[in-house]
């Protein structure tokens, strides 16, 4: 019998009240560990086939420098957090929001306090960012969005978030 057959349907072996059946979760988690002490880790959380989160740790120390997640809907690991220094925030994001194969959003943390200061995203899907937001001041918001509404290529509304990044503020 295989671990995906039905215990009750092999000919009425007993197999204890401990036996798994078909209404059972099954752990679905693959972890591999190789050689030089990295390590890989899939899993399938809901059960549908499709890996759900991966997660990788280069240098082996147990914490992963890349996890991949599936936060889009469809089959396709889209969104990716990298943090390379291994403090628990990812420096950097990466999504695929549409699942064509192209990152739509980007966003880091560029001076490493654990919050992201920069986002590009491309809103129309057509390869280009039309919109990026920064947080010139680092204070945790986000202070600047320049927006290509048209979606031709140029830049054309600029919004501030306060006035302390606001150039034409009067103080």
């Amino acid at each position: 019998m295989s671990e995906y057959e039905d215990p009750g349907t092999t000919g009425g072996e007993d197999y204890g009240t401990d036996a798994p059946t078909y209404e059972e979760p099954h752990d679905h988690t693959i972890v591999a560990q190789f050689t030089d002490g990295s390590q890989l880790g899939v899993s399938d959380v809901d059960h549908d086939g499709y890996a759900d989160i991966a997660a990788t740790d280069a240098d082996g120390d147990g914490r992963p420098e890349a996890v991949y997640t599936d936060e889009h809907g469809g089959v396709a690991l889209d969104t990716a957090y990298v943090d390379a220094n291994e403090d628990g925030s990812p420096e950097r994001v990466y999504a695929d929001t549409n699942e064509d194969g192209y990152v739509d959003a980007a966003a880091a943390d560029t001076d490493g306090d654990g919050q992201l200061d920069l986002a590009a995203f491309d809103r129309n899907f057509d390869g280009r960012v039309d919109q990026v937001q920064s947080d010139p001041d680092e204070d945790g918001n986000i202070d600047r969005t320049v927006t290509d509404t048209d979606f031709d290529g140029v830049a054309d509304t600029v919004h501030y978030g306060d006035n302390d990044t606001n150039p034409y503020a009067r103080n």
